[in-house]
């Protein structure tokens, strides 16, 4: 069992939000039923952005509200979607002329608050568009995306996104350029240790000592790759040619790459499999041309990583380039 500094468990996500507002008070605040919005309001004549999801992924999501990211984040109970009453109050909250893109990771309950609350929405006359994040490789082929669960690549859409958004683009337009990030993206994660729940403290799954499981899901579902613990350069090898397959990238183009750390995986090793992909993409002769590592979009204390993989292109290049400054995420 995790140990846990908390205080009631029916307290722990009213706290976990307050804790954050205060600490980061110069960038967002907490309004209505506890949602998070930006302490600094976006110009309503510039597209809005929201997104939902479960608490206990900190910084994800309500790390990234601020300005050239997200407008709102709404966020739920532990590994639970919010209901969709309480996305509609976002939804109305940042309801303007130039509209808002609804951002949602593919998980069942997410996409079930955001179907009923943008029938509720349509209803009111909302200015609303949606896209659907499915980067999840391990899940389903490329051409069923529904089968794809939603991972870190939620926070590349929101980046270009958010910088299109900022640059005064219509909702059409900040939503094409989400989809062709979204189309042209993906992850698989790895994990070495399970994640607990922070209310029990019990294991969600369970991983043999000295293995590791490739296409672990994103609250600890259970992935097909079981195999012994392998090096970092083995590790990388085996999920970057997954991903450069899926993607079919080939010599001579661009490529985002992220390593998300999402819990107890050291930044140290999270640099040692970067390093170790950059090799493996220098000899393909594939171009790194942007790359991150950290937590970013976390499930607790799990070991294990999620590597991202997206092509670029010279228009997503500069979005992602673009300034942005959230609590967990500046350029």
């Amino acid at each position: 069992m995790m140990k846990k500094f908390i205080n009631n468990p029916e307290d722990l996500v009213n706290d976990l939000l307050h804790g954050f507002a205060l600490a980061h008070a110069d960038k967002v605040r907490l309004a209505g039923e506890n949602l998070v919005v930006r302490a600094t309001p976006k110009s309503p004549d510039k597209v809005a952005l929201v997104t939902l999801g479960g608490s206990g992924h900190e910084p994800a999501l309500s790390g990234y509200v601020g300005d050239g990211l997200l407008d709102i984040s709404v966020p739920g109970e532990i590994f639970a979607a919010p209901g969709p009453p309480r996305l509609l109050e976002a939804l109305r909250m940042a309801n303007r002329p130039a509209g808002v893109l609804l951002i949602v990771l593919n998980h069942a309950g997410d996409i079930m608050s955001a179907n009923m609350a943008m029938q509720m929405a349509k209803k009111e006359g909302l200015k609303v568009r949606q896209i659907l994040t499915s980067d999840d490789v391990s899940t389903g082929p490329r051409d069923k995306p529904e089968e794809r669960r939603g991972l870190v690549g939620c926070l590349a859409v929101i980046k270009v996104a958010g910088a299109a958004a900022e640059q005064g683009r219509s909702l059409d337009e900040c939503w094409e350029v989400a989809h062709r990030l979204e189309r042209n993206m993906a992850t698989l994660a790895v994990a070495v240790s399970p994640a607990t729940h922070p209310c029990t403290g019990d294991a969600i799954s369970e991983i043999p000592e000295g293995d590791m499981i490739i296409g672990m899901g994103q609250h600890g579902e259970s992935g097909s790759g079981q195999m012994k613990i392998k090096t970092a350069r083995e590790t990388a090898e085996i999920m970057l040619d997954a991903l450069l397959k899926d993607l079919s990238i080939k010599a001579g183009e661009d490529v985002l790459l992220m390593i998300n750390g999402v819990g107890s995986t050291t930044l140290m090793e999270q640099y040692i499999i970067l390093n170790s992909c950059k090799k493996i993409l220098d000899q393909k002769k594939i171009n790194l041309a942007r790359c991150l590592a950290g937590e970013f979009l976390t499930v607790q204390e799990m070991g294990g990583f999620q590597m991202f993989l997206a092509r670029l292109d010279p228009e997503l290049t500069a979005l992602w380039d673009a300034p942005c400054k959230c609590p967990c995420l500046a350029r």
